[in-house]
């Protein structure tokens, strides 16, 4: 890509919308998968002056096994762009968008304990669980 053409005669302002912008299109035209898997992308911070770049994902990314090589695969392309110094990845766990770790076990309905099927051992009919 060609940067110094790209960001010739623009502002500051300018210049951190056009890296923003560049960078959005680069998700969206380099990994698709990302939209195929439910997932979302975001480009928070795009700033020219130190090269700093930070992407959220989020939707089907939070909790997803590969998260991590996904984060990793952007994390290096972007680092080949010369006008890019540090990229910072965001992915939510799956905990963190139930409450995180504190939360009670039990929020708007979802059990989140065995699976959903709650901590009560087997059932016996004839007894109350209380």
């Amino acid at each position: 890509m060609s940067n110094t053409a790209d960001r010739a005669g623009g502002g500051r302002g300018e210049d951190e919308a056009d890296l923003k912008t560049r960078v959005e299109k680069w998700l969206m035209r380099e990994m698709p998968i990302i939209q195929m898997h439910g997932g979302t992308s975001a480009v928070r911070k795009a700033n020219p002056d130190t090269g700093e770049v930070v992407i959220e994902l989020g939707g089907g990314c939070r909790g997803c096994e590969v998260s991590d090589i996904t984060t990793s695969n952007i994390e290096a392309e972007l680092l080949t762009w010369p006008e890019i110094k540090e990229v910072v990845m965001r992915v939510p766990d799956a905990r963190e968008s139930l409450g995180g770790p504190d939360q009670a076990e039990s929020i708007m309905g979802i059990d989140r304990t065995e699976g959903g099927r709650g901590d009560w051992g087997p059932l016996d009919a004839t007894k109350d669980s209380f």
